[in-house]
């Protein structure tokens, strides 16, 4: 959260998750470099270079799209998604060295404008064989490009959240982009399928990954009331369903309301019941996914923090989400009123 925009101010975690990345990143640069350099020794420079880049980026592309659907399944890997953008900043740049030392290589030396010559040097563009396949690697990386610089929270909040993430949606689109240039560029050079084979297993990896998340329940159907509702307010559920400093997702009238159990550690005082809309202002992410941390809702995608009982944020930000009126009665039987939600 920030309230101006400012550099980014690093922090332990932050460094810790950096350092891993960029050691991940030279370790596998320098170990594709010196296997391929055994078994290929008449491999120039800069093709060890173009090679090394490429699968690199591809690697951290996959890690990057099977975060989300991992942090749905189990909530130890939420700490690859808090910092997920240094990830695609690292991908984009990895994979610009690629594009540039391949745009170099093969057409920098021709009469054409090498950016032209990538489009039109060949034009076979109704060949599944000699398709241009180079040309699907250019678009992923403008797409790349796009996202990366707009990573930053002061183009969150200009173009707006529904905006910028129709923008990062495109990673997926890209990422078949990325798919079909790998399979179209190995059908050109069959001496070695071994990579199409990996990217291929990749691939199942990450629509299965998609496919058992989206499986996963987001929120629970409206429960039959067990006992008299108040007037105007929905029976959602039995205090003791719900984990300490954590919610239960319910939708409510086509609104998805998370309802927090917050634990009192005062002795002997009862836990108080909280409930909220489920979306973070930040950008939109499932608050009734996260935590309570210091006495604040707390989003699992980026930890923006919000007081279960104003829906405000702590100062000096001033984000603000809505909440909703709680009756829990005698037998622990909660009931909200959506109609008086506070804005």
């Amino acid at each position: 959260m920030s309230v101006r925009y400012k550099a980014v101010g690093w922090n332990r975690q932050k460094k810790l998750y950096d350092r891993v990345l960029a050691n991940g990143v030279v370790d596998n640069l320098q170990l594709f470099i010196g296997i391929t350099a055994v078994l290929h020794p008449t491999a120039t420079a800069e093709t060890l270079l173009i090679r090394s880049t490429g699968t690199a980026a591809i690697i951290l592309l996959h890690v990057i799209l099977a975060i989300g659907p991992l942090c749905r399944i189990a909530a130890r890997y939420l700490p690859l998604l808090y910092n997920r953008r240094h990830l695609g900043v690292m991908m984009f740049l990895l994979s610009l060295i690629h594009g540039a030392l391949s745009t170099i290589q093969f057409h920098a030396l021709g009469d054409a404008n090498p950016i032209v010559s990538i489009f039109f040097a060949h034009t076979d563009y109704d060949s599944l064989i000699d398709f241009p396949f180079q040309t699907l690697g250019f678009l992923a990386l403008i797409i790349f490009f796009l996202m990366a610089a707009t990573s930053h929270d002061f183009w969150l909040a200009t173009l707006t959240p529904p905006i910028w993430k129709g923008l990062h949606m495109l990673v997926y689109f890209a990422y078949g982009l990325v798919i079909m240039h790998v399979a179209l560029g190995v059908l050109q050079d069959t001496r070695n399928p071994g990579f199409a084979i990996a990217v291929g297993i990749g691939l199942i990896v990450i629509l299965g990954l998609h496919l058992i998340a989206s499986r996963l329940p987001s929120a629970s159907p409206l429960p039959e009331a067990n006992g008299s509702a108040p007037a105007g307010y929905e029976y959602v559920g039995q205090g003791s369903e719900i984990p300490v400093d954590r919610a239960k997702t319910i939708v409510v009238g086509g609104e998805r309301v998370a309802v927090y159990r917050v634990g009192n550690p005062g002795a002997g005082e009862a836990d108080s019941i909280h409930a909220v809309e489920s979306v973070c202002r930040h950008q939109n992410g499932p608050l009734g996914e996260g935590r309570i941390v210091d006495g604040c809702i707390t989003c699992p995608w980026h930890g923006f923090q919000y007081d279960p009982t104003t829906g405000k944020s702590p100062p000096p930000f001033s984000e603000q989400i809505r909440t909703f009126p709680v009756h829990l009665d005698a037998k622990q039987r909660i009931y909200i009123q959506l109609s008086e939600a506070a804005s």
